[in-house]
């Protein structure tokens, strides 16, 4: 199951474009920020036998032209990976012709570091395709522990909270963001409510998620509003959810797809609560859901 902190690592940059050209440059890589930019549909799939996604991926228009950004959110090394990325590079091009740029985002140093091996696809004596994704790891992001720097650039601080939320700096990060946010314009709530939600989603379970629901304890006058308390809502039904479908498979209880999308689908938190409690003893969703209308 996708984790809410794999979801943050690659939503950023659906919230904030320009925020690949900013970042690149702390890899040695100059790319021009964007003019515009604009989603596209994630599905790579060629056949319904094999079902291929990228996490996420943007349309990037420049004064220097256009190219295709695909950013994966990476929580360990996986073998099978460098093939798949292969195949959403290859298939991006041929399906938009658009150059494409593979940026990868890691939490961990360990999985930066394999992630940003060459591979080189093809018999050794002559390679046909070779692979060369762009890394961000925990040592590529600064630490952002200034409000003021932090209010400069709210999704980038974001960012550096979330890949560096297993370090000792996590805590400097993410009290300055909180400083920094409280210092939005009303006008501004509704995207401070985004970010809040990200940066929720980024820190996991790590002792820095539990300072973060603390910082937003403290002071919510600011995150009052209707738009905001929505917003939380449902990040803590999203989260609900997961823990129900984390909690099944842990017992080894089968989820088929339409059981998967009624949990994942259903915005009731009580019966989201119902459903948690069924599923600490239920040996099937059939128990889970009883007495509870489709």
């Amino acid at each position: 199951m996708v984790s809410s902190s794999h979801e943050a690592l690659h939503r950023i940059f659906q919230q904030d474009p320009g925020l690949f050209a900013r970042v690149a440059r702390n890899l040695g890589v100059a790319f021009p920020p964007p003019v515009s930019a604009s989603e596209l549909s994630t599905d790579l799939t060629e056949t319904q036998l094999l079902e291929r996604r990228v996490d996420t991926l943007l349309r990037m228009e420049t004064e220097d032209g256009s190219f295709v950004l695909a950013v994966e959110s990476q929580g360990e090394p996986d073998p099978r990976k460098p093939a798949s990325w292969a195949y959403y590079l290859a298939h991006v091009y041929a399906k938009y012709g658009v150059p494409p740029v593979l940026l990868v985002v890691c939490a961990d140093r360990r999985t930066a570091a394999w992630a940003a091996q060459q591979v080189d696809i093809g018999p050794r004596q002559w390679p046909s395709l070779t692979l060369r994704p762009l890394v961000l790891g925990p040592d590529d992001v600064p630490v952002i522990a200034s409000p003021d720097e932090a209010a400069r650039d709210i999704p980038l601080t974001v960012l550096s909270a979330a890949l560096h939320r297993r370090d000792p700096d996590a805590d400097a990060i993410l009290n300055a963001l909180a400083k920094a946010l409280k210092g939005l314009s009303a006008d501004d709530e509704s995207t401070a409510g985004t970010f809040i939600e990200l940066m929720e989603q980024g820190l996991g379970k790590t002792p820095a998620a539990d300072l973060w629901r603390h910082l937003m304890a403290v002071d919510l006058s600011f995150f009052q509003s209707e738009t905001a308390q929505q917003l939380r809502a449902e990040g803590q039904m999203k989260s609900r959810a997961e823990d129900i479908l984390l909690l099944l498979g842990h017992r080894g209880v089968e989820v088929t797809e339409e059981d998967r999308d009624r949990i994942v689908g259903c915005g009731d938190p009580n019966v989201l609560g119902l459903w948690f409690t069924k599923a600490i003893t239920a040996t099937s969703t059939a128990e889970v859901f009883e007495g509870e209308p489709a």
